[in-house]
């Protein structure tokens, strides 16, 4: 920020009042971001959130905007101020992030791959059933997206973020993995996808934070308590540095480049497969 004076000013006043796609996506999904926090309930939050979002896109109209990057904008104008909030976004997707808010998301498949090798040397009875199931890249695409915001409870969530910014994309993984470990078995007896997908939705659900004013988490409507016990966001952050602390952004660089080229060609090769699908359409057309 301080190595360009001026420059966020300018990136607001050259992406203000232009029509274009992306900021259209942008004002779609302006009144979805944190809806139920007051900040977000009042035209100068609005309008903040869609200044940085706009500003990044103008910066960077190779990813212009992407969803979920606007939850994660959001939280970070809660905590900083409209300028240094686009900078930490600037951080996020260019830096600790490369590749995730694009179109297709490619980062973020990389790192399925990475945290599927990682769940197979430290849980691997866990990663054979969920492998079997299918689940882990179902579930690991929105932790990853949205930094766990968009399925922890927000004054939870946010102790996350915090060591995301402070020890890196590592500390992703370390939760990614100690959410897992915490809910191996009940994991290991579940008997389809749609089962185990509840059983972590419902963990991550009731994750709360005691220091926070307002608690977020809800009793069922039934009155019938079905969830597991709740857990403490600061007991979650200190299992996953206690034991998966000795992960590295030197390893989880060295896992992506393993990972890199297999998403791409693969991506590359469903691009190619839809080319001759339509080239084939079209000729039993004509």
């Amino acid at each position: 920020m301080e190595a360009n004076p001026g420059y966020y000013r300018k990136a607001v006043e050259e992406s203000t009042g232009k029509r274009t796609l992306t900021a259209d996506e942008i004002e779609r999904d302006l009144h979805r971001s944190l809806p139920e926090h007051p900040a977000f309930q009042s035209p100068s939050g609005i309008n903040a959130l869609r200044r940085v979002l706009n500003a990044y896109a103008w910066r960077n109209p190779a990813i212009g905007y992407c969803q979920a990057m606007n939850i994660v904008a959001s939280v970070l104008l809660l905590y900083a101020s409209e300028e240094e909030a686009f900078w930490l976004l600037v951080a996020l997707c260019e830096r600790l992030l490369p590749d995730y808010y694009n179109t297709k998301v490619v980062g973020a498949l990389i790192d399925q791959g990475v945290l599927e090798d990682l769940a197979k040397d430290h849980v691997p009875d866990l990663y054979n059933k969920l492998d079997c199931l299918g689940v882990l890249s179902m579930i690991s695409l929105s932790w990853f997206l949205t930094i766990f915001l968009s399925v922890i409870p927000f004054e939870c969530a946010v102790n996350i973020v915090d060591c995301f910014f402070y020890d890196g994309a590592k500390v992703v993984f370390q939760v990614a993995l100690a959410v897992l470990e915490a809910n191996q078995e009940r994991l290991l007896r579940c008997k389809d996808d749609g089962e185990a997908m509840m059983a972590l939705c419902e963990y991550l659900e009731n994750i709360h934070n005691p220091m926070a004013t307002v608690c977020a988490r809800q009793i069922p409507a039934s009155g019938k308590v079905t969830a597991p016990e709740p857990v403490e966001i600061s007991t979650l952050v200190y299992e996953s540095y206690s034991k998966y602390g000795f992960l590295t952004s030197g390893m989880i660089e060295k896992l992506r480049i393993k990972h890199r080229l297999s998403v791409v060609q693969g991506l590359q090769d469903t691009t190619m497969k839809n080319v001759l699908r339509s080239l084939s359409l079209d000729a039993s057309i004509s």
